[in-house]
């Protein structure tokens, strides 16, 4: 697992970093001494905030398979507590909730450890989708029930279900590409994590046309194409890291930097929706959990698909 080019990548990201915080120190200095620029001062706390996710991704990637299954578990149960605290439920849905945190998802991890493809593929979108409104049911309460039973199975779609395939990346068996499959994990976070970025740079030196001003107004067609562009013309400078040409390699970061770009919007709209600016406070400059993972959340299961129809054997 710890291969050359996994080391080369942490080492990579703590440059970027570390150049990121000289930046970011040299603009607070001059332009926000006293705290009072809330652009820079929202600036330094991504920085704060990127070194400690980045620290933890690198721990878990040096630990291997255990310890990537593990992180995305953890995430996955902090963005499904995030998710389900904001839904509509009431004292029927106790053992459905339960269910979701005690049951299902350790379940789809451990489907996902044992590499049983055919069941961690379908657990949640057919067994629990189907299965979990009965607890629910039998206990008699008919207020909102539809309203309350697919707000739970969005939360597991998304907190559980597309979360977890980020670390089924490991499991593709690419000829070629042997013991460097944790290599995808970081090259899928790091694009999506980029063009988020970029994006915001675009649309604040260029972004003039909303996509949607009511769900997010920082959201504009110029950052879209601006970021997404730049973060693939990254990405596909980085094709040597993947099992992907260059070509194909431009095509994937296209793909999921404008999945992860509609996947935010999507978030953004349930937020507004529920009457909140984030999901959490968990993560300073950031929100919550899913408040980073949405971007990554609408891209995983479909760079997953992809790669695996298209490059894996199994």
């Amino acid at each position: 697992m710890t291969s050359p080019d996994l080391l080369w990548l942490i080492a990579g990201a703590g440059a970027i970093l570390v150049f990121a915080s000289l930046i970011g120190g040299i603009l607070r200095q001059k332009l926000s001494p006293n705290g009072e620029n809330p652009v820079i001062e929202n600036l330094s706390a991504r920085i704060t905030s990127w070194w400690v996710m980045v620290i933890m991704l690198g721990l878990a990637f040096l630990a291997g398979r255990t310890g990537v299954i593990l992180l995305f578990a953890l995430c996955s149960f902090a963005a499904l507590r995030e998710f389900l605290t904001l839904t509509t439920h009431d004292r029927a849905d106790h053992w459905s909730l339960v269910a979701c945190f005690f049951l299902i998802l350790p379940l789809q991890y451990a489907f996902l450890a044992t590499d049983w493809y055919g069941m961690y593929s379908i657990f949640v979108p057919v067994y629990a989708f189907l299965l979990l409104p009965i607890a629910s049911a039998l206990r008699g309460s008919t207020k909102d029930f539809l309203i309350r039973v697919s707000q739970t199975q969005w939360a597991l779609m998304i907190c559980v279900y597309c979360t977890s395939h980020v670390p089924a990346l490991l499991y593709l068996q690419i000829p070629g590409f042997e013991g460097r499959n944790v290599i995808l994990i970081a090259y899928l976070i790091f694009i999506v994590q980029l063009s988020d970025v970029l994006q915001y740079v675009w649309g604040k030196l260029v972004g003039r046309t909303k996509v949607a001003p009511n769900l997010s107004p920082s959201k504009t067609w110029e950052g879209l194409i601006g970021g997404a562009l730049s973060a693939s013309a990254v990405g596909t400078a980085l094709f040597w890291m993947t099992p992907f040409s260059p070509l194909l390699a431009a095509a994937m970061c296209l793909m999921i930097t404008t999945l992860g770009f509609f996947g935010g919007l999507v978030m953004s709209a349930i937020k507004r929706d529920r009457g909140v600016k984030d999901w959490g406070h968990l993560i300073a400059g950031h929100g919550g959990f899913i408040d980073r993972l949405d971007s990554v959340i609408f891209a995983a299961p479909i760079f997953f698909h992809v790669t695996r129809f298209f490059w894996s054997t199994t």
